[in-house]
């Protein structure tokens, strides 16, 4: 018995769809993909020199030490929360949101607690705000 030999066909696989998907799939996001660029800031922070304000009314001093703890006035408050910050705020200020508010920060302060005492007096509608500052002692030169 004489078996007739099948002809073998190149089994080949067409690369040409695949290689048409994957440049559309490049182009697709090429297109859609945003370019931000980044800007620096370059800021040259200005040196207090001023003069002493004369002390003749009335006003609310919030001191900040190197841990975080808040004195309004003087008087301590039992915790860092904004509402006890807040309340103890009122107790002084009667609700008069026109007083002059001063913040003193140790220079050890956390930032995050400076701005919870000047977010505390935004929110209460406090514009009046000064934060205390030294004067530059002579010779000492910033690198």
């Amino acid at each position: 018995m004489k078996f007739r030999r099948q002809r073998l066909d190149d089994v080949s696989v067409n690369l040409t769809p695949l290689i048409d998907v994957v440049f559309l799939l490049l182009i697709f996001f090429m297109v859609s993909t945003t370019f931000t660029r980044e800007t620096q800031l370059s800021v040259d922070l200005p040196e207090a020199q001023g003069q002493l304000k004369e002390n003749n009314e009335e006003e609310i001093e919030i001191l900040i030490d190197e841990g975080g703890a808040y004195r309004v006035n003087g008087q301590g408050l039992v915790d860092r929360r904004m509402r006890t910050l807040q309340a103890a705020i009122y107790k002084i200020s009667a609700g008069d949101t026109t007083m002059p508010m001063i913040i003193t920060a140790d220079a050890q302060a956390a930032h995050e607690d400076v701005v919870r005492a000047m977010d505390a007096a935004g929110q209460m509608g406090f514009v009046h705000l000064s934060i205390t500052t030294r004067q530059p002692t002579e010779g000492h030169a910033d690198g």
